[in-house]
């Protein structure tokens, strides 16, 4: 077999992403979870250096990983169950989670926007990184309605998320919030399902609360956007 009909092979860059994921996970647990050893922040630029190293395209990579896009889905539908299990105290926190909704939503655009906007970003990125603190899905649909360019969107998604993941927990202690149900939502919000998965590695509270937070930024960010693209 060549080295070329190896490399296009769909197991050898499935069992190679889990892997590198793997190994990566693993180097962070022994490190306690380090903010600076998250698995994605590593295995991210590991797999893009061997697509680049061996000359595979995007597409063969994404064809040969389809499972695990495929999985994604199923994933975030199951973080409908510890919501429901928190459905009391989430019920109690209505008021509130709607407020902290609201705030945080408004402070992700507006934040990210005005930023870029003092120093003449175009248009198109603009758009483009509006949406960030909303899952890749819902961003890169929202960032085209904007006329900005979903690919730009999704990378900023990922980033936005494992920065959120990493410098979370280290700025929640700093600022002394010890509520896990505020820290969850808060991470939720910012940092959609990445945040999300790190909540659940710190307490299962935080995880569902995250969970839901970032299920109704999702929805808060887009339909804000949706207005605003109507409007223009």
């Amino acid at each position: 077999m060549s080295e070329g009909a190896l490399l296009a092979m769909p197991l050898l860059w499935l069992t190679g992403t889990l892997g590198v994921f793997e190994l990566f996970d693993r180097i962070s647990k022994r490190c306690n979870r380090h903010p600076l050893l998250h698995p994605v922040l590593w295995s991210t630029p590991v797999l893009i250096g061997a697509l680049l190293v061996t000359g595979t395209s995007y597409d063969t990579y994404r064809q040969a990983t389809f499972p695990l896009s495929f999985l994604l889905g199923p994933a975030v539908v199951g973080l409908a169950v510890p919501i429901w299990a928190e459905r009391q105290r989430i019920r109690r926190l209505a008021l509130p989670i709607l407020l902290s909704l609201m705030a945080g939503a408004l402070t992700s655009i507006v934040s990210a926007v005005g930023v870029l906007a003092l120093f003449g970003a175009p248009t198109a990125l603009l758009a483009s990184i509006a949406p960030r603190a909303t899952t890749t899905p819902v961003a890169m649909a929202v960032a085209g309605q904007l006329g900005g360019i979903p690919a730009l969107a999704a990378i900023i998604v990922l980033f936005a998320g494992v920065l959120g993941a990493m410098v979370a927990t280290p700025l929640l202690n700093a600022i002394k919030v010890r509520d896990y149900r505020a820290r969850g939502f808060a991470l939720g919000i910012a940092s959609h399902g990445i945040g999300a998965a790190r909540a659940f590695q710190v307490d299962a509270t935080a995880g569902a609360l995250a969970s839901l937070g970032m299920a109704l930024n999702a929805i808060a960010t887009a339909a804000l956007l949706s207005m605003i693209a109507l409007l223009a």
